[in-house]
């Protein structure tokens, strides 16, 4: 199982807290999500289904980037790819994910010259993500990355 966005702030701890845990399961188990209506009633949160590739192509690679959580029984589970999520984040632009692209690159989880090469990689096929504008995208990537 695949933590990311604000989950990943919390346990990371530049975050107190999360309206929602995003998750992504793979392989995908309807056991699994039968199971998410009674964990989102015992955690009072919202649970989503989303990761990164909802939104911007799927780096390459991301898996290996992923950062192991810990194993429960045959289940493992993992920050999905900080690169894929701090492209991610500096695509929809907001201030609150302006600032965990920060706390990632701080962290030294995401290197600014690899960030921009990954970029790169997926912008050839960000024509297949209609709600992405790449000159924008590539202007806020500019941004965030100002100085580094």
């Amino acid at each position: 199982m695949y933590l990311t966005g604000g989950a990943t702030a919390v346990l990371l701890g530049w975050r107190d807290s999360t309206i929602d845990a995003d998750i992504l399961f793979e392989p995908e188990r309807d056991v699994l999500y039968r199971a998410l209506p009674r964990l989102k009633d015992e955690l009072q949160l919202n649970v989503e289904i989303v990761s990164p590739a909802h939104f911007i192509p799927e780096l390459p690679d991301w898996r290996e980037r992923s950062l192991p959580i810990e194993r429960v029984g045959r289940v493992g589970f993992y920050h999905y790819d900080p690169y894929s999520q701090a492209l991610s984040k500096i695509e929809r632009g907001h201030p609150q994910d302006l600032g965990d692209v920060e706390q990632f690159i701080a962290r030294q989880l995401v290197e600014p010259g690899r960030l921009r090469e990954l970029f790169e990689a997926i912008a050839p096929r960000l024509h297949r993500y209609p709600a992405v504008d790449p000159p924008s995208f590539r202007k806020r990537l500019d941004e965030a990355l100002r100085g580094r």
